[in-house]
């Protein structure tokens, strides 16, 4: 195996990760055990509470889980996990007649699913790239924790992203891989941050860059538009994970769509990534994408076309997915209300060109939408 055969505990030794088995089945759960039990110590539970019991005395790295207990549905068990125990990696093991409810697994934080019989090769290469991540996700959480200089600009931050660029990359020894500028492309570790943070934001910041592709293909925007637009969509709420104690679900939105959490994260989301040297555009929609058309927003109280066009869409797409999204605590609105609410805000929130052009777009769209926007991955912007 790689890197990941050790672990450094909290007094500096090396120590195997742990690995707990979720099988109610003896013979599968047996059989993990014995293909595992050389690379990783191993606990094993075969209902769901007797796994939770497991997780509230042990430190647990990674959960195998199947999705049939006797005692609950592995979907729910793995929706408590993600709640409680956010930096516990769970992967999903399941027939194949069960790939749907793998796929929601996915949704719902699953790092990714085996299908039984699973190949002995692709377990251990999935469970050593899961742990990888999750090693790069802890280092992420540490550094939200401990250091406020990501988010400070100028050269303090610089030297803050260098370092944790060096530290990230090191990891797994994964490769910065080089953009067409010949600048890395560290959307990689971006996306990580954002998850890092909560889950639910990395969530919804893929689904609002989904949102505004849809919108801008009705515009006659140039490659480079295109381009700034996808990433400065994906990043806008970047900003958030300088908030100390920030959970997405707990955003309070306003009957209007508008969340009514944090109105510093626009600016914080733009020192944070002066020092990455993305064009301008790309932090035009992070400071702006919560200014209004009739000038109402903030932080700057921006009006009508002196907010930048692509701000101007993404705040249209971070709108629709407050309204629309299935987040926990919250209720969503069908796709035909959330239209609506766009087009009763064209010429106060919205510029009324883009939510027309928006409400065209998703009504011919609408039975798709959900689907197609949940399925997209922070991948589908990295193609700089």
């Amino acid at each position: 195996m790689s890197m990941m055969d050790t672990k450094i505990s909290q007094d500096g030794s090396q120590t195997k990760p742990t690995i707990l088995v979720v099988d109610d089945e003896a013979g599968p759960r047996d059989a993990l055990k014995v293909i595992l039990r050389p690379f990783f110590n191993i606990r094993s539970a075969d209902n769901a509470q007797a796994a939770l019991n497991v997780l509230s005395h042990e430190s647990i790295d990674l959960i195998t889980l199947d999705q049939k207990l006797p005692d609950r549905q592995g979907i729910d068990l793995l929706q408590d996990i993600k709640h409680d125990h956010a930096d516990i990696e769970v992967i999903i093991i399941t027939g194949y007649g069960s790939l749907k409810s793998a796929m929601e697994g996915i949704r719902h934080g699953a790092a990714g699913y085996l299908l039984k019989p699973f190949n002995v090769t692709e377990l251990i290469s999935l469970i050593s790239q899961t742990l990888e991540k999750k090693q790069r996700l802890d280092l992420l959480r540490k550094v939200l924790t401990n250091s406020a200089a990501l988010w400070a600009g100028d050269e303090e931050g610089r030297r803050a992203w260098e370092t944790l660029k060096t530290s990230y990359f090191a990891i797994g020894k994964r490769e910065e891989q080089d953009s067409p500028s010949g600048s890395p492309d560290i959307l990689p570790l971006l996306s990580d941050l954002l998850e890092a943070k909560d889950r639910h934001l990395l969530n919804h910041c893929s689904r609002v860059s989904f949102y505004a592709t849809l919108l801008a293909n009705r515009l006659s925007l140039t490659l480079a538009e295109q381009k700034s637009l996808a990433i400065g969509a994906f990043l806008h709420d970047i900003g958030k994970v300088s908030l100390k104690n920030y959970h997405y679900s707990d955003e309070p939105i306003l009957p209007s769509g508008e969340s009514a959490y944090s109105k510093e994260h626009c600016e914080a989301g733009a020192r944070m990534i002066l020092p990455l040297e993305y064009p301008a555009e790309v932090g035009q929609i992070i400071s702006y994408h919560h200014e209004r058309w009739d000038g109402s927003g903030y932080p700057h109280g921006l009006q009508g076309e002196g907010i930048p066009l692509l701000a101007r869409i993404v705040s249209i797409a971070q709108m629709f997915d407050h309204l629309t999204a299935e987040v926990p605590g919250r209720s969503p609105l069908p796709v035909d209300q959330a239209i609506q609410q766009i087009a009763l805000q064209a010429n106060t929130y919205f510029d009324p060109m883009l939510a027309d052009q928006f409400a065209r777009v998703a009504t011919e769209c609408k039975a798709s939408l959900p689907a197609m926007a949940i399925a997209t991955t922070p991948s589908g912007v990295s193609g700089q």
